[in-house]
């Protein structure tokens, strides 16, 4: 049953991809599921397009430079690049042509097709659309440690009631074309729709109801 907070909605390109299984879950309820959903779409990798090691499937036209820290579950499309210095762990699926750079962290994320994040980044229990561009120093929080209820709230875009997620890490879910300046910050339970630029060393934070979109 369709519900507030459509994945399609903000991610058009999502029941075509290999996560349509996915497609009717809540956005939160992802990044929890991201090791298994990852060794799930392991299981089904086309045969000879990946070179495979363990649980970590690497696009044999994906560029990984010497110091990277890849670790499983993971797959990593068709033309990605991911820098020296750059750290994925936890479960991530990666889109093709996406670009990680140096000194970036990844964390039981989905990332679609053609985004950026570009050095110094921070994306943890994320799901992150086509073409979204993240510039230095840019990050998504995905813990509430500023309080002893740690429950993480998301906000609908309509400016409605605060709802629970259950959950206790959940970063954000980005749109396709989202762009997000230098150094700013995304706090955790951020819906970002299609389009939406976050401006550089700015706060989102949208448990706060006037907060800028």
């Amino acid at each position: 049953m369709p519900h507030a907070f459509e994945l399609a909605d903000y991610v058009a390109g999502f029941a075509a991809s290999p996560l349509a299984p996915w497609a009717a879950s809540l956005p939160w309820e992802l990044p929890p599921q991201a090791p298994e959903i990852v060794r799930r779409l392991l299981a089904g990798l086309p045969a000879g397009e990946y070179a495979i090691d363990g649980e970590v499937a690497v696009h044999r036209s994906a560029t990984v430079e010497p110091g990277a820290v890849l670790k499983g579950p993971l797959i990593l499309g068709a033309g990605c690049f991911v820098a020296a210095g750059a750290y994925l762990r936890g479960g991530n699926w990666v889109d093709a042509r996406c670009s990680i750079g140096p000194g970036v962290e990844l964390k039981s994320s989905f990332v679609f097709a053609g985004t950026a994040l570009a050095h110094f980044n921070f994306v943890g229990d994320s799901v992150v659309g086509a073409g979204v561009n993240m510039e230095a120093g840019s990050i998504v929080c995905n813990h509430r440690n500023e309080r002893a209820d740690k429950q993480v709230f998301v906000r609908s875009n309509d400016g409605g009631a605060l709802l629970g997620t259950g959950c206790e890490k959940f970063g954000a879910l980005i749109g396709d074309g989202v762009r997000i300046g230098a150094n700013a910050v995304i706090a955790p339970g951020a819906l970002l729709l299609p389009g939406s630029v976050v401006g550089r060393a700015s706060l989102l934070d949208q448990e706060v109801p006037d907060d800028s979109r």
